[in-house]
């Protein structure tokens, strides 16, 4: 790219040209001075000074917390360790030579020390933190320290990887004099015309995790780590060049260390570089090895992902490994490019093994797939990790079924601009995958229980891939819709949760069935206020909620009101179990002996015998009066309701223009008709009683002798009465 050297003035295809560089491509990453360094508590000023490296590190652990379903605030303050790869210093030497006035954000955005450091206190994670410099096997030797450290216990969970940047060109001229770098920028590894190695950037990082933590977790886990190990060529060689006895060494040590026989081994990622000295001494390494008892006609295919994207060095051997990881997950080795004619300086005759040159899925086995990863650095450091396929029985899990079930899809970010990059693309995600209808369920559960939820926020509600879709175009463009909510959460202590419990009337044949089937501590809370019901009733609640249409008695008082109890201390369970807790409750008729129990006024048995008697004695006032709802203010009703004498009454006030009117039926009837002629809101509600006027006072003396002994507590949480 033009923003890192001048090319026209460095190029020369003459090898050995001191001062010049022999290729003139390489693997480069678009966009490095994109960075948004409010979302991770990052200034500008200092932005301005971090090395991009450690920015693509932030972005991409970011990025594997997410895919992991980790959520990062409860990260905080945890034994998580950081071990990341990196050599290269490019952007240090830009900022210490244009730069007079140098200051501390000079030293710590550009130090490699600074690379594990920044993600440990922006993250806030308390683990061993440290940077690994072996030049191209670093990151993988990082990942072995990493694991070390979570089998010592030292860690409980670890990021590990590696970063490479190329802002400078002193390394490509070195490497260019030196014969390592391909002229025509290909790596072309186990071929003839073999000729060195493109240099190319990237980032990657995993999360290592102990498997019976990863299981009790419930985390996606790619592939399981058996072992690894580490060691240095010394001087069984040219110190920029791989030994035998020492790739060999490493192998061996890796293998006992993981408990696996070599020949078990069915893929191995190699560094693969592509050059004339390090592809016969790795091969052939290789082959010693995992040759070992190895049957006929058995042999390991390999691979390298350098003759796909080029040799990220500090980052090479974490990409391999998250290759290798994804070949065990899809049981599937895809090819090695660039393979035309062999090398003929490898005995390929003699090595059980084959370079892959078309896609392959991996031999079916009884046994899971192992794999290794290789890696080694330019002076000698060596280092290989032995992966195996992981294998889980899913038990079959009931999920929501049935067609145009609503879903909740719950998306945050930082910024307000972030939020909408975040929902462009999620509706680019969905847009292209028609197969996703099945496992919505799945996408909306990661979405809302394993990622963190930031300030600025979008709901959108659907039944279908299509309905997300549509609302989440309908989002970007900025236009209203259903099922479409965003907003930003108001600061902490400004903003508080009512749980508001309704009165009778809004019962339906079947409310809750679907709870009962599907949430335990739904289920839980309506048998045991069954279970308390029984003591004085004759009939089941239980039976009743779960009657079919023809049976159902969900329109009578005496069940009614039992029946709209117990569901609202399930749905306030319901709610608690997820962790949602109530700052208040209100509560209004019925509603308020729930709200009640739920502040801790009175006990759920309390509740129970007030609620079962208030009904049963409700139920003798069934066919004596109606109850409407109207659009009048408070004062309009009063002066409306004074050429009555008593015979109708204000039931509930709904709003300052809504209220509730509760009496004799041809009373209120007079009232509805003259409110239709003056063209003002009413409306007879279904329900043959009036409540809440002087037409239940007969019921009051023996109301409150049934319930003599009853007491009142202490609130845990505050009620507010609406009497």
């Amino acid at each position: 790219p033009p923003d890192r050297i001048d090319l026209n003035a460095l190029y020369d295809p003459k090898p050995g040209t001191p001062g010049k560089i022999i290729a003139r491509q390489g693997g480069f990453l678009e966009n490095l001075d994109q960075f948004d360094p409010y979302s991770l508590g990052i200034s500008p000023r200092e932005a301005a000074f971090i090395d991009p490296q450690q920015r693509l590190l932030m972005e991409v652990a970011w990025e594997a917390f997410d895919d992991a379903g980790i959520v990062q605030d409860r990260l905080a303050k945890t034994k998580t360790g950081v071990f990341i790869g990196m050599w290269t210093g490019d952007y240090e030497v830009c900022m210490y030579s244009a730069s007079r006035d140098i200051d501390l954000y000079i030293t710590t955005g550009g130090g490699r020390y600074s690379a594990s450091g920044r993600l440990s206190y922006v993250f806030n994670l308390q683990g061993p933190s440290l940077t690994v410099d072996t030049a191209c096997s670093s990151s993988l030797v990082a990942v072995h320290l990493a694991c070390q450290s979570l089998r010592d216990g030292e860690s409980e969970l670890a990021l590990a990887g590696g970063v490479n940047l190329i802002l400078q060109p002193h390394i490509s001229i070195g490497y260019s004099k030196s014969k390592m770098l391909s002229p025509d920028s290909r790596c072309k590894f186990g071929d003839a015309a073999a000729n060195g190695y493109v240099r190319s950037e990237g980032a990657g990082v995993i999360l290592l995790k102990p498997l019976p933590r990863a299981i009790a977790d419930g985390d996606p886990i790619y592939a399981l780590i058996l072992g690894s190990a580490v060691n240095n060529d010394g001087q069984a060689g040219l110190f920029v060049a791989p030994s035998p006895q020492g790739q060999e060494a490493v192998l061996r040590q890796a293998y006992r260390s993981a408990g696996v026989a070599p020949c078990q081994v069915k893929y191995i990622e190699a560094h693969g570089t592509g050059t004339a000295v390090g592809d016969p001494v790795e091969l052939q390494s290789l082959g010693a090895v995992l040759g070992e008892g190895r049957p006929e006609n058995h042999p390991f295919m390999v691979g390298s992902v350098k003759t796909n994207i080029g040799h990220t060095e500090a980052a090479s051997g974490v990409a391999g490994l998250i290759k290798t990881a994804l070949v065990l997950k899809h049981r599937l080795v895809p090819p090695s490019l660039h393979l035309r004619k062999p090398n003929p300086n490898i005995p390929w005759e003699k090595l059980p093994l084959r370079i892959q040159q078309s896609l392959q899925a991996m031999p079916e086995g009884a046994e899971p797939a192992v794999a290794g990863v290789n890696s080694f650095g330019v002076t000698g450091t060596n280092a290989h990790v032995v992966l195996q396929e992981f294998r889980q029985t899913i038990d079959a899990k009931s999920k929501a079924s049935g067609q145009d079930q609503p879903f909740l899809l719950p998306l945050s970010a930082p910024r307000s601009e972030a939020l909408q990059a975040i929902g462009q693309t999620w509706g680019g995600f969905l847009g292209e995958r028609e197969g996703t209808a099945e496992c919505l369920q799945d996408i909306c559960y990661t979405a809302s229980v394993r990622r963190a939820h930031y300030d600025y926020r979008l709901a959108i509600v659907g039944a279908n891939r299509i309905d997300f879709v549509e609302r989440l175009a309908a989002y970007a463009h900025g236009e209203a819709a259903p099922g479409v909510w965003s907003g930003r959460r108001a600061e902490d202590g400004k903003s508080k949760l009512v749980f508001v419990f309704s009165g009778q009337g809004p019962q339906w044949h079947a409310m809750g069935r679907e709870l009962l089937e599907q949430e335990a501590a739904y289920r839980e809370a309506i048998e045991r206020c069954d279970g308390l019901f029984r003591a004085h009733a004759d009939w089941s609640l239980l039976a009743e909620l779960t009657a079919d249409a023809s049976r159902s008695r969900l329109n009578e008082t005496e069940v009614a009101q039992p029946a709209i109890f117990a569901l609202q201390m399930g749905l306030a369970s319901l709610w608690r179990s997820w962790g949602i807790e109530p700052d208040a409750v209100v509560g209004h008729s019925i509603g308020e002996v729930a709200a009640a129990c739920v502040a801790g006024a009175i006990t759920l048995e309390q509740a129970v015998r007030l609620v079962f008697h208030r009904g049963r004695l409700l139920q003798r006032a069934t066919g004596r009066g109606k109850m409407a709802a109207v659009g009048l203010s408070l004062e309009d009703a009063e002066s409306l309701l004074m050429a009555y004498n008593g015979r109708l009454s204000i039931a509930a006030i709904n709003s300052p223009t809504s209220l509730v009117l509760s009496g004799e039926t041809e009373a209120l009837q007079e009232i509805l008709n003259a409110l239709e002629q003056k063209g003002k809101f009413c409306r007879m509600l279904t329900v043959n009683y009036a409540f809440h006027s002087p037409q239940v006072e007969p019921y009051r003396d023996e109301l409150v002798q049934v319930l003599e002994g009853l007491t009142r507590q202490e609130t845990k949480i505050p009620i507010w009465s609406t009497v």
